[in-house]
């Protein structure tokens, strides 16, 4: 090992080389950053109280750093992904809800991912599910892990009985 010179600057400049190695190991066992895009109300300030509480697991998957406020991801890659900060949806519709936990998630298909939005919730927000990981296990274990953060927001309004929604969208 080298000897460490006795002047104070001197000593700085060799901490913090001899500090390199050890950071550099550090970094190299974090999970990479997901590329997430932020809503457009993702500084809400009860999007803050959501993040706050989110879980590090969910199901088998560990959650990650995202690249955006108020988002949040979990499996590497990423199996789901949380935005806080989108639109509500605000008319009855046709599509499934279901209320595991005490929150109304209404779920939409997608060619590559399954989207499940908060109902009666301002802001809502999103779960982005992708199709490899959709099982009734897995959307299960997402809406229990993910209903009790979101159920900070105050709910405003209720899904329809499925009777409801269609009296309503006729």
């Amino acid at each position: 090992m080298p000897e460490i010179p006795a002047h104070p600057a001197a000593t700085h400049r060799w901490t913090a080389v001899l500090a390199l190695p050890a950071a550099a190991l550090g970094l190299s066992s974090c999970a990479a950053t997901a590329d997430v895009e932020a809503a457009p109300q993702a500084h809400h300030p009860d999007c803050a109280q959501v993040m706050l509480t989110l879980p590090e697991q969910v199901g088998e998957f560990e959650q990650r750093p995202t690249t955006s406020q108020a988002t949040s991801a979990w499996g590497d890659p990423s199996a789901v992904i949380l935005r806080c900060g989108v639109e509500p949806l605000m008319a009855p519709t046709r599509l499934p809800c279901v209320a595991p936990s005490g929150v109304d998630w209404v779920w939409v298909e997608h060619e590559e991912h399954t989207q499940l939005i908060s109902y009666g919730r301002e802001p809502a927000v999103e779960l982005l599910i992708e199709d490899e990981h959709v099982s009734e296990s897995t959307m299960m274990d997402v809406q229990v892990a993910l209903s009790t953060p979101v159920s900070a927001i105050e709910q405003t309004r209720e899904c329809l009985a499925m009777e409801q929604a269609l009296e309503q969208v006729d």
